[in-house]
């Protein structure tokens, strides 16, 4: 597949994930009951429900090669058991932009993982374009007025933890790139997720399941979040890992505060600064330079 086909796809996948935050948030906000264990359990499910027999269907679910296994069930530990329980509950107890712009420094600690398993070669200009986006997203968090700074410490915990995870689901996830479709590794992810999920979710929340509206509303966000951001997503960033890189193909992850911003603002959430401007110029500024082509020696 051509790069410039890809970085559309990466592109699509940021969107999507930066809408994310603003759907989480608007659940929490209409469902004064529902649980992070809830909506990640029935995003799963949903997803599974939809990409399994689908796939089964048409004879495009690969089976898991031997020795195998054990990344598979690593990885959706680490992605969506871990990563989502954690982002989660970051975005119930901090804003929807704020926790995206948190989700936004993976790309920061991808490449120093990758150098170390991998020996994977880190590019000065990869660096410069990180950091010119980290830039950007510290202008709009540390000068973005007192609303951004009063948050909530256990919510920011919970949001670097999922940063952390992310980086070594990241590198987990190189393992199996090569050897699977995009969407055969999402649709195992999605499946062993939810064996993980469920089990604690009836344990934990069985007293909470009776009391939501289960309103058209509700279910819209639900399904929204299962098909595009647990599916669509995740598929069209395992493309971009199979044909850029891990290093690469994160790099994308810092535009998805832009997008969440966005939508934020459209809906109401929150309101527009002069610093969020800028440091949406800025961020947009790093993704492109850490995606130019390093030129070659005469």
């Amino acid at each position: 597949m051509k790069k410039s086909i890809v970085y559309p796809l990466l592109a699509v996948a940021a969107i999507v994930w930066g809408v994310s935050f603003i759907m989480t948030k608007e659940l929490f906000n209409t469902e004064p009951h529902i649980t992070v264990l809830t909506i990640l359990t029935f995003r799963l499910l949903l997803a599974t429900i939809i990409t399994i027999p689908s796939m089964m269907l048409f004879r495009q679910l690969e089976r898991i090669r031997k020795g195998d296994l054990k990344w598979f069930l690593i990885l959706a530990f680490l992605e969506p058991f871990i990563y989502s329980i954690c982002e989660t509950r970051g975005v119930q107890l901090v804003s929807g932009s704020m926790s995206s712009i948190i989700v936004a420094t993976i790309p920061l600690f991808v490449p120093f993982g990758m150098a170390i398993i991998y020996h994977e070669k880190i590019r000065g200009i990869t660096l410069v374009g990180i950091l010119l986006s980290l830039i950007g997203l510290s202008i709009m968090l540390f000068m973005g007025g007192s609303d951004n700074l009063d948050t909530n410490p256990a919510g920011l915990a919970c949001l670097f933890g999922a940063v952390l995870t992310a980086v070594v689901f990241t590198i987990v996830l190189v393992k199996l790139v090569g050897k699977y479709k995009p969407l055969t590794i999402t649709a195992y992810q999605n499946f062993i997720g939810c064996l993980y999920f469920i089990p604690v979710m009836l344990w934990f929340d069985h007293d909470q399941l009776p009391l939501l509206s289960y309103s058209p509303k509700m279910i819209l966000l639900i399904a929204a979040l299962g098909i595009f951001c647990s599916t669509l997503a995740y598929v069209l960033y395992n493309i971009g890992i199979t044909h850029l890189g891990a290093t690469a193909a994160c790099i994308f992850t810092n535009a998805i505060p832009v997008f969440s911003l966005i939508a934020a603002i459209i809906i109401g959430q929150e309101t527009l600064t002069w610093t969020k401007p800028v440091g949406i110029v800025i961020v947009l500024a790093g993704v492109v330079l850490a995606q130019l082509p390093e030129r070659k020696k005469a």
